[in-house]
C-alpha cells in the first residue's frame, strides 16, 4: 500500500488541507478501480466501509491476490468535513459558494472528439488508451480558482482513467440503492446483485454533471458524437461509474460496513481485479428502472410525519406510506404511492414544511425530464 497526500490549493490564509489516497496493487497491471467515500461529508456509512476495505485490500495485496490497481480515498471531502454550525454537520454544500460538492465536475467529450476524431479507429482498446491519455492531460491543465475547484480536479485526476469508479454515498433514511448510466447497466448488474440493491436508477444525463457521470458519461457522449459524424470509431463503455447509496445517514456500523466491503470485493473478484473464485451471483432484488421514473412524494402542508412503511418495501398505487399531521389545526394528510414500484428512501426528519419530500419511489414509468437530481 502506498499513501499519497495531495495538497489542495486555494484555502484561506494560514490554513491548508490535503486529500489522502491509498494505492493497492500495481498500476498498469490490469484494471484500475477507484473508490471514494463521503464526497457529501455528512454521509458517513461509506467512510466506515472504506476503512474496512482498506484493511482487506492491504491483506489481499500482501497475499499477491490483486490483479490490478485499486485506489481508495476514504475521506473524499476534507472541506465539507470541517463545516459545522452549532454542532450540525453541513457537508453537502460548500459554504463559500453554496455549490453541491457532487455537482459541476468537468466535461470534455466535445473537445476530445474534436481533437481525436481522425485518430480513432476500429481498435476500441487503443481508442480507450488514447482518450484516457488526453483526458488526463485536460484535467491536469485545469487552473483551479478555489479550494473547491482544486478538490474537484484532484478527485478527477485520481479517477478519470479508471475502469471502475465507486462513489460511496447514502440518503436520509434508505435501503441500499445505486445510480449509474443507462449504457452501463449490464456491467453494473453484478454489483447490484452482490450489494442486494433495492433499486438501481439509470440515466444518461441526470443534470449538473455529478462525479459519477463526469467519469463515465464521456464514453457514451463520444460514441454519440462519432455516430453523428459518420465515424466508424469503436468506443467502449470504458468506465463503469456507480454512485452507491449505502442506506441512510444513521446506518454507520461495523456490521453494515463489513457486509458492504464483502460485496464490493466479491464484485471485484467477479471482474477479475482480485484473483480467486467469485461468490455465486445472488438473485437481483429489483430490476433497474429509469431515474426519470423516480417520484418524490411531497408534504402537502407543514407538520410532523409518521411513517407506515420503511424504505425497501414494494408499493402499489394508493399504498399508505406516511401521514403529515398539523397539530394546531388537526389536519392529517395521507401520503400515498402514485405508482407501483420500490420505496427506496424516506426523509429522516419528522417535521417537514409544505413541498418537502417525504418519500422516493422507483418506478418503471419514465415520466420526468430535465434535471433529475435534487440540489
Amino acid at each position: 500500500m502506498q499513501r499519497i497526500d495531495h495538497p489542495l490549493a486555494g484555502g484561506s490564509l494560514g490554513t491548508s488541507r490535503s486529500l489522502s489516497s491509498f494505492h493497492f496493487g500495481k498500476a498498469g497491471s490490469g484494471q484500475k478501480v477507484y473508490i471514494q467515500a463521503s464526497l457529501h461529508a455528512d454521509e458517513l456509512p461509506g467512510m466506515m466501509t472504506a476503512w474496512h476495505l482498506k484493511q482487506r485490500l492491504a491483506a489481499l495485496e500482501a497475499e499477491g491476490r490483486l490483479a490490478g490497481e485499486v485506489v481508495l480515498v476514504p475521506v473524499a471531502n476534507p472541506i465539507g468535513l470541517d463545516q459545522n454550525l452549532n454542532g450540525v454537520a453541513l457537508g453537502r454544500f460548500e459554504l463559500h459558494s453554496g455549490q453541491n460538492f457532487n455537482r459541476h465536475y468537468p466535461a470534455f467529450a466535445g473537445e476530445i472528439f474534436a481533437e481525436l476524431q481522425h485518430e480513432l479507429g476500429s481498435d476500441a482498446a487503443a481508442n480507450t488508451r488514447r482518450v484516457r491519455q488526453l483526458l488526463l492531460q485536460k484535467v491536469a491543465a485545469i487552473q483551479p480558482a478555489s479550494e473547491l475547484a482544486a478538490l474537484r480536479q484532484q478527485l478527477m485526476l485520481l479517477a478519470c482513467d479508471a475502469d471502475v469508479v465507486l462513489d460511496l454515498h447514502c440518503d436520509c433514511a434508505a435501503a441500499l440503492h445505486l445510480y449509474t448510466g443507462t449504457p452501463l447497466w449490464e456491467q453494473c448488474e453484478p454489483l447490484a446483485r452482490y450489494l442486494d440493491a433495492a433499486a438501481t436508477l439509470l440515466a444518461e444525463d441526470s443534470g449538473d454533471n455529478p462525479f459519477d457521470e463526469a467519469c463515465s458519461q464521456l464514453w457514451w457522449q463520444l460514441r454519440d458524437l462519432a455516430k453523428a459524424a459518420g465515424s466508424a470509431a469503436a468506443i467502449d463503455m470504458a468506465c463503469l461509474s456507480v454512485t452507491v447509496e449505502l442506506r441512510g445517514q444513521a446506518d454507520v456500523s461495523h456490521d453494515f460496513a463489513r457486509q458492504d466491503a464483502d460485496a464490493i470485493l466479491a464484485f471485484l473478484t467477479y471482474r477479475g481485479v482480485i484473483r480467486g473464485d467469485a461468490p455465486a451471483l445472488p438473485a437481483l432484488r429489483y430490476p433497474a428502472t429509469p431515474l426519470a421514473g423516480s417520484e418524490n412524494l411531497l408534504a402537502p402542508h407543514a407538520g410532523v410525519v409518521h411513517y407506515y412503511l420503511a424504505a425497501g418495501c414494494l408499493v402499489q398505487p394508493g399504498d399508505h406510506i406516511a401521514d403529515v399531521i398539523d397539530p394546531i389545526n388537526d389536519r392529517v394528510s395521507a401520503v400515498r404511492a402514485n405508482r407501483a414500484g420500490m420505496l427506496y428512501a424516506t426523509e429522516s426528519r419528522h417535521y417537514l414544511t409544505a413541498g418537502q419530500w417525504v418519500a422516493k419511489v422507483a418506478s418503471a414509468d419514465a415520466f420526468k425530464s430535465g434535471k433529475l437530481l435534487s440540489a
